[in-house]
C-alpha cells in the first residue's frame, strides 16, 4: 500500500457514495472520551486564561518568549485546543458537548498527551488530558523528554519545558467514515493544531511542530495499542530549560481504559497506510527531514496554465490587523456552521481568511505543500467564479467566471452548504511530487497542513463574525473542475466560508471560567 494507492482507493465519486451501503450503527457509536480507569485524576485549574490578545494579531505575530511555563498556561493551551468549551442541553436530559476545535462528524478522535519536564505546579512525567472532566492522568512518573527526543531525532525536545503529543483513535472516526477516516485523522488534528499554535504563540510558548518521529517508539512511550490508536504529531512548547538527563530504557505501560463501544469494525486499508508511512529509526527520521528540506516552499505547484506574468490578477486588500475579538473568545465562540445565508462577505473579510489559511508555521519540514483554489459566490468586489489564490502576491488568479453555486454544491457531495456559502476553499496538492520527496509520510503532512489551514480560516472567520465549515468532496471532480490549472494535483480538503443563515442563536452554557487577567 502506498499513499497514491490509498488516496485513489478512498476517493469519493457519485457512484461510490450512492453504492457504498454503509449505515451507522448507533448502538456501537464510540464513547467520545478516553478514560483511564486505574489512574487518579489531577484536576486542572478551571479559571482559564482568557488569552485576550486580538485573534488576528495572534495569527500574525507571536508574543515575546515566556520565561517559564506554569500549570495555568498549560491548562489554557489544552483547553483551547481540545477542551469542552460549551454544551447544549435538550428537554429530557439530552446534552451535546462542543469542543474547542472542529472534528469531522463531531467524533473527536484526537487525543492529547503531554510530556512534562519543567512545568511549575506539575511533577515531571507523561500525562493524558481528558476533556470530559478537564483533568490530567499521569501515565509515567519522571522526566521522559530524553526518550521522546531520541524517538523524534531532535535533541531540542530534551530542553523544551513540555511537548504535546496528538494521537488518534481510529474507531471513533471509522465508525462513520470507514477507511477514508485516515485522511480525517490529520484534518482534525490539523484543526486542533491551529488552536495550539495560535494560543501557544500568544502565550509566548514558541510552539514547534514535529511530524517526523519513530512511530513505534512514540506509541510505546504513550502506552498505545497501535492497532487502535497512534501518535500523529508532536508540538514542543515552553522555554528552554536545563536538558533532561539521560535515562534507562522505559518499561512498557498498558493502563486499563474504558471500552469505547461493545464492538468495532476494523479497516485494513488504514493499517496498511499507517505502516507504509511510518519511520522505523532515528536515522530514518533524520534522512526523511533532510529530503524534506530540499523541496522548498510550495513544491506542489505545477507550471500554471497561464504565464504568471501575463495573468490578470485580482489584487486583494491587506488583511485586517485587528478583529476586536480576543483569541480565547474566538475559540469559545467557534462552531461549524450548518446553514449559510446568501449574504456577502466583504472583500477585506475574505482576504483576511485567505491570508490566515496560507500562513507558514514552524515545523520540521517546510510548509506550503497545499495550494488554495476557490469558488467565490458572494464576496463584495470579487466577481463570482473560480480562482487560484497566490499568497506571495495576496491576489487571485481568475480561472473561470460566472455563477457556480450549483457546481460548488455538487463538488461537495451535493451538499447545499457549499452552494450557499459566500466562498469555498478547495485545498489541493501535487501529491506525487510531495511523496517523491517525503515518501508516503508526505501524505500525512499534506492532510495535516490542509487541516491546519482550514483551522486558521475558522479562527479568522469567527474572529470577524462570520462562519466556516469543513466539507468532504468528490475528489476527481474537484480536480477536473479546476483543470487545466490543477492538472496532476489531488484534492485534499475543503472549507466553506459565509454568514450563518440561521435566524436564532442557541443558548449555550460554558463549563469553565475565564479570568480577567492572565497569569503564568
Amino acid at each position: 500500500m502506498t499513499a497514491r494507492e490509498y488516496h485513489d482507493r478512498t476517493t469519493h465519486s457519485p457512484a461510490s457514495v450512492r453504492t457504498g451501503g454503509h449505515t451507522l450503527e448507533w448502538d456501537i457509536k464510540p464513547f467520545p472520551f478516553k478514560v483511564y480507569t486505574d489512574l487518579a485524576a489531577i484536576a486542572l485549574p478551571r479559571e482559564i486564561d482568557p488569552v485576550g490578545i486580538d485573534t488576528l494579531a495572534a495569527l500574525a505575530d507571536p508574543a515575546a518568549p515566556a520565561a517559564s511555563l506554569g500549570l495555568s498556561r498549560l491548562a489554557a493551551v489544552l483547553y483551547y485546543a481540545a477542551g469542552v468549551t460549551k454544551k447544549k442541553s435538550y428537554p429530557g436530559g439530552g446534552e451535546i458537548l462542543f469542543r474547542a476545535a472542529a472534528s469531522t462528524g463531531a467524533l473527536y478522535q484526537t487525543e492529547a498527551y503531554v510530556a512534562v519536564g519543567e512545568v511549575a505546579g506539575l511533577e515531571p512525567g507523561l500525562y493524558h488530558f481528558c476533556p470530559g472532566d478537564f483533568a490530567l492522568r499521569r501515565l509515567r512518573a519522571g522526566d521522559i523528554r530524553t526518550a521522546l527526543a531520541e524517538a523524534a531525532a531532535d535533541d531540542a525536545i530534551r530542553r523544551r519545558a513540555a511537548t504535546i503529543v496528538l494521537s488518534a483513535i481510529y474507531w471513533r472516526n471509522t465508525w462513520k467514515y470507514q477507511a477514508r477516516a485516515y485522511r480525517h485523522l490529520f484534518w482534525d488534528s490539523g484543526t486542533m493544531l491551529a488552536n495550539v499554535l495560535a494560543v501557544g504563540g500568544a502565550l509566548g510558548l514558541e510552539p514547534r511542530v514535529l511530524t517526523g518521529f519513530v512511530d513505534a517508539d512514540v506509541n510505546r512511550l504513550l502506552g498505545l495499542d497501535a492497532t487502535h490508536e497512534v501518535a500523529l504529531e508532536l508540538i514542543a512548547i515552553g522555554p528552554e530549560t536545563a536538558a533532561a538527563p539521560s535515562a534507562a530504557p522505559l518499561d512498557t505501560i498498558a493502563h486499563a481504559t474504558l471500552p469505547l463501544s461493545s464492538s468495532e469494525v476494523d479497516y485494513p486499508l488504514i493499517h496498511e497506510m499507517q505502516a507504509a508511512s511510518r519511520l522505523d529509526s532515528a536515522a530514518a527520521v533524520r534522512a526523511w527531514r533532510e529530503r524534506g528540506s530540499t523541496i522548498g516552499r510550495s513544491p506542489s505547484r505545477v507550471e500554471p496554465a497561464t504565464d504568471p506574468a501575463a495573468a490578470k490578477l485580482v489584487a486583494l486588500p491587506p488583511p485586517r490587523e485587528q478583529a476586536s475579538r480576543g483569541l480565547g473568545e474566538t475559540i469559545q465562540r467557534r462552531g461549524s456552521t450548518r446553514q449559510f445565508g446568501h449574504a456577502s462577505l466583504t472583500t477585506e473579510e475574505f482576504a483576511t481568511a485567505l491570508w490566515a489559511a496560507a500562513r507558514p508555521f514552524e515545523a520540521d519540514v517546510p510548509s506550503g505543500l497545499v495550494d488554495v483554489y476557490l469558488i467565490v459566490n458572494a464576496v463584495d468586489g470579487v466577481s463570482p467564479g473560480a480562482y487560484f489564490y497566490r499568497p506571495a502576491e495576496h491576489a487571485l488568479e481568475p480561472l473561470s467566471l460566472g455563477n457556480l453555486r450549483n457546481r460548488s454544491a455538487y463538488l461537495c457531495l451535493e451538499q447545499p452548504l457549499a452552494g450557499d456559502a459566500s466562498a469555498v476553499i478547495y485545498f489541493l496538492t501535487r501529491l506525487d511530487r510531495v511523496t517523491s520527496a517525503l515518501g508516503d509520510r508526505g501524505y500525512r503532512v499534506v492532510n495535516l497542513e490542509a487541516g491546519l489551514a482550514g483551522g486558521r480560516a475558522y479562527l479568522a472567520a469567527y474572529a470577524l463574525g462570520f462562519g466556516a465549515s469543513g466539507l468532504t468532496f468528490y475528489d476527481g471532480h474537484v480536480v477536473e473542475f479546476f483543470s487545466p490549472h490543477a492538472a496532476r494535483k489531488d484534492a485534499i480538503f475543503v472549507t466553506a466560508l459565509g454568514r450563518s443563515g440561521v435566524g436564532g442563536r442557541v443558548n449555550i452554557e460554558s463549563n469553565l471560567i475565564t479570568r480577567r487577567r492572565p497569569s503564568g
